[in-house]
């Protein structure tokens, strides 16, 4: 988010500091993390979200964990960076940034050979770094790709938060927003409140508003009459894993957001960096779900909306088959159909 002091991830002074998201949009504050757990936790809570910003949030925690290493050789501690790692997986399921942070902290340890338990974390922390800037700087290119897809006038839908707020600065879907707005372009964005914790509501808007994008604020049951209108282009979100198909799993909603595209004749895009690609798993049958407490349903922000005792599924994500996405916005240009066949050529360069 360039035009606002805002840093949804920083290190400073040997801690992580982050934008605790679930106080916004009312409140603006910040946590410090200087424990492994303190990281793990705020994963887990959703303080930080979205998949490229968890990835980055888990490389720091790596970094966090293995500062305090009484090991006294290179065998001990590397054996502690995989408990480290192994504790920091266990905090989100469904984002396949963070799995791919964390093999890449214990990569650079485990290939770098020296001896040195100094020099060891100090390649921990260069790495983590190392991360966080290649984010910023994949987030801006994913935005100038994506530009190309719309012009002044037109009007866009996206679901949940895929902003600077879900990254390291700018964003994956709202990127293309932000780079349209910063070459003058005029557009409208509609966010579905994405339920059960309204990351659109909360997080979207406050962005979209900050940047300067006319923003107007939907129910998630109101797309298909948006569409219905011809309200809306384009469809954009971001997303936490892909496979290697181009099904796609992101924030609970998307799939039908994605019908609802189709049956009404709107391309419906997905943003995201090639980290956010699992060529390991085929299809999007494979890809892990998270669910999480029924309470974010049932007593969602304090108050209690549904019987005691009442049953609730609380899915965090959904998956969309690659027969819906009209392309993926990547760092390295639009990817069309076929996606088996474009898909491996993308990560053979």
């Amino acid at each position: 988010m360039t035009d606002m002091a805002v840093k949804t991830l920083n290190w400073k002074k040997d801690k992580l500091i982050l934008v605790d998201q679930t106080r916004l949009p009312t409140d603006l504050e910040y946590i410090e993390c200087s424990s492994v757990e303190q990281v793990c936790d705020a994963i887990k809570r959703l303080v930080v979200r979205g998949a490229p910003a968890i990835g980055v949030a888990a490389a720091y925690g790596v970094v966090i964990g293995m500062q305090r290493s009484k090991a006294k050789n290179r065998e001990e501690f590397l054996k502690e960076l995989e408990v480290v790692a192994h504790y920091l997986s266990l905090s989100r399921p469904t984002a396949v940034n963070l799995f791919w942070a964390l093999e890449r902290m214990k990569k650079v340890a485990i290939e770098s050979q020296t001896e040195n338990i100094v020099r060891l974390k100090q390649l921990l922390f260069k790495e983590a770094r190392k991360i966080h800037r290649e984010d910023i700087q994949t987030c801006h290119k994913i935005g100038e790709n994506g530009s190309v897809l719309m012009r002044s006038g037109m009007s866009a839908l996206t679901h949940c938060n895929a902003g600077g707020l879900a990254t390291s600065d700018y964003g994956t879907a709202l990127s293309v927003f932000f780079a349209l707005a910063d070459k003058g372009k005029k557009i409208h964005v509609y966010a579905d409140e994405t339920r059960p914790l309204l990351q659109g509501a909360r997080l979207t808007t406050w962005e979209l508003k900050h940047h300067g994008i006319d923003v107007t604020l939907i129910c998630d049951n109101m797309a298909a009459h948006v569409m219905k209108l011809g309200k809306v282009d384009i469809v954009i979100t971001g997303a936490d894993r892909i496979a290697a198909n181009g099904d796609t799993a992101n924030k609970i909603g998307t799939y039908g957001v994605a019908l609802l595209a189709k049956a009404h004749g709107i391309p419906f895009y997905i943003a995201a960096p090639k980290s956010t690609f699992d060529l390991s798993l085929k299809n999007g049958d494979l890809i892990p779900i998270e669910e999480r407490h029924p309470d974010e349903i049932s007593k969602g922000f304090g108050r209690q909306t549904a019987p005691d005792g009442i049953k609730i599924y609380n899915p965090a994500f959904d998956v969309t088959p690659y027969r819906l996405i009209s392309g993926f916005i990547t760092e390295e240009g639009i990817i069309y159909p076929p996606y088996k066949t474009n898909l491996k050529k993308l990560f053979s360069k």
